[in-house]
């Protein structure tokens, strides 16, 4: 009898001993989403989607962006390296360039080549302007390179950041249909990408066109089809369903499949042949998956937050990470994989749509901001002393300042006085205030974390809240308030506990909490503070 305890507790242990990291890391970042989507959608969700990760995983209702500007490849870069844009470098989409006085997009690499079917620049993309390590950088190291990574997304940025400067591979969707990557992960596509991209699967989606996924009743949580907020995709004549999408390709390409829901699932189709191809999850090394789905930024941007089609796409996600978690039982088994699931950044109000329910907020055209600002410097200085306005950076030409013979500190607060003057602006920092930052200013300390000094402009602007640099349709994001900043955050699947807390969570803890939790060093430049309730066993 002893004997047969002896060999039961042996092979607890064991199985203990093997449990000791997960065989695969699934991250999901679902682009632009706020946590109050899963609130307002909840009633048309099935059981086994956000519901199913949100029933028997650990909820986060709390968690924010810790920074400025909240934009797609900042969300990213801080998600996966746990430290902010003053850190790791990646100050937003595209950011002015003092050195060069161009524009640099942050994974732009003109140093290496497009590996498949995409366009010359498409492909010309690397993590070298990420300037810290990423999770998945640890992970790399920490399995001596025997754990794979992949990232992939519809946006480049999406893929490339996530996946760090290790990565086994990268890739995103060109305009082409096909998933392409670059060179600096190899010098060819593998063959299962390659067999992918020739089945032409965008093709499929396109011709059955794009209607409601559930009956109309179900999207009485959005307006009414045809809102007066509501953009219009690719030139259709009135946003609302169906929308014949083999039309729309006639006139553009097969890039029109980011802006609908189908962007999201050829995304998790080639996910799964990812996992399948590359045999994620099979052996003792942990491996790590980043996916980012960003179908649902494209249509926030055009539609708004209040579209149905925007709730559409939602609905459609639902049951695409339902079939993921599916997969991923089967296939890897429950009890290994450890997921998470978060977003980049959230997003605003459409400003008019807050004006006509009797808010005192407008949106304002970017380039309407840029030309009065310029226009300022002119009749003030007879010269332009604007270098770029982007951000809510503005860059200001000191050499031209001083071949001037003026006294910049005077220009500078003449031009801090003029932004004050201006209806949208709430506050305007200089460098001086930023450096100096001690964290008393919540909205400046978030300016301080977002902010880095080498590439940042003269000064930044904090516009008032609910107020947008944007359109008079759909809405956008990158402020540091809540509307932007509030985000998912959910674990899932080996070694959670099920619970919620509503305690405020910073998005910089997800990636050192990951680290403790798969036994890996830290990023290098993260703070290094973690979500003790999914490491308490």
């Amino acid at each position: 009898m002893k004997k047969l305890l002896y060999f039961f507790i042996f092979i607890f242990v064991m199985n203990l001993d093997a449990q000791e990291r997960p065989k695969l890391v699934v991250g999901i970042v679902v682009d632009q989403m706020r946590m109050e989507y899963l609130y307002r959608f909840q009633n048309d969700f099935t059981e086994n989607g956000f519901k199913r990760i949100m029933n028997k995983g650990y909820v986060y209702h709390n968690a924010h962006f810790n920074y400025m500007p909240t934009y797609t490849a900042p969300g990213h870069a801080s998600i996966y390296t746990g430290a902010t844009p003053s850190v790791n470098g990646i100050i937003g989409n595209e950011w002015y360039n003092r050195s060069t006085s161009k524009e640099r997009y942050c994974t732009d690499d003109e140093t290496v080549k497009t590996l498949g079917n995409g366009s010359k620049t498409e492909g010309e993309m690397s993590p070298k302007n990420l300037l810290s390590t990423t999770i998945t950088d640890e992970l790399r190291m920490g399995t001596n390179f025997k754990g794979k990574v992949i990232g992939m997304s519809l946006k480049d940025r999406g893929a490339i950041l996530p996946a760090g400067h290790f990565a086994n591979w990268a890739f995103w969707y060109s305009k082409t249909g096909a998933f392409i990557s670059s060179t600096f992960y190899g010098d060819k596509l593998p063959e299962w990408v390659n067999d992918f991209n020739n089945q032409k699967n965008y093709l499929n989606y396109i011709n059955q066109g794009w209607d409601l996924f559930k009956p109309e009743a179900s999207y009485n949580e959005s307006d009414p089809d045809d809102s007066p907020y509501e953009g219009k995709l690719y030139g259709v004549d009135k946003p609302v369903f169906p929308y014949d999408l083999k039309k729309i390709f006639e006139k553009n390409d097969a890039g029109i499949l980011r802006a609908t829901p189908f962007g999201n699932n050829i995304l998790a189709d080639f996910a799964l042949k990812a996992i399948e191809n590359e045999a994620l999850g099979k052996d003792d090394d942990t491996d790590f998956l980043a996916i980012s789905f960003s179908s649902t930024d494209y249509v926030g941007h055009i539609l708004g937050p209040r579209s149905m089609e925007l709730q559409d796409t939602y609905l459609r996600l639902d049951q695409t990470i339902s079939d993921l978690l599916n997969y991923l039982d089967k296939n890897i088994g429950k009890d290994n994989y450890l997921l998470f699931l978060t977003a980049d950044h959230a997003c605003a109000e459409n400003a008019n749509f807050l004006k006509n329910n009797k808010l005192n907020v407008k949106n304002i055209e970017y380039k309407e901001i840029s030309k009065a600002i310029k226009k300022f410097s002119t009749d003030t200085y007879n010269d332009d002393f604007v270098a770029n306005y982007s951000n809510f950076n503005l860059y200001l030409n000191k050499d031209k300042i001083k071949e001037k013979a003026l006294n910049y500190s005077i220009v500078e607060k003449s031009f801090i006085d003029f932004l004050m003057s201006q209806e949208h602006v709430k506050k305007v920092y200089n460098e001086e205030d930023i450096k100096n930052s001690n964290g008393n200013d919540f909205y400046l300390n978030m300016i301080y974390k977002g902010y880095d000094a080498t590439q940042n402009g003269n000064l930044v602007i904090l516009d008032k809240p609910g107020y947008i640099e944007y359109g008079a349709t759909g809405t956008s994001h990158g402020t540091p308030y809540a509307y932007d900043t509030h985000v998912p955050l959910i674990f899932y699947g080996w070694n959670i506990p099920k619970g919620e807390t509503h305690d405020h969570k910073v998005i910089t803890q997800i990636a050192p909490t990951i680290a403790q939790k798969i036994k890996v060093p830290f990023p290098n430049g993260t703070e290094g503070k973690v979500l003790l309730e999914v490491l308490d066993k």
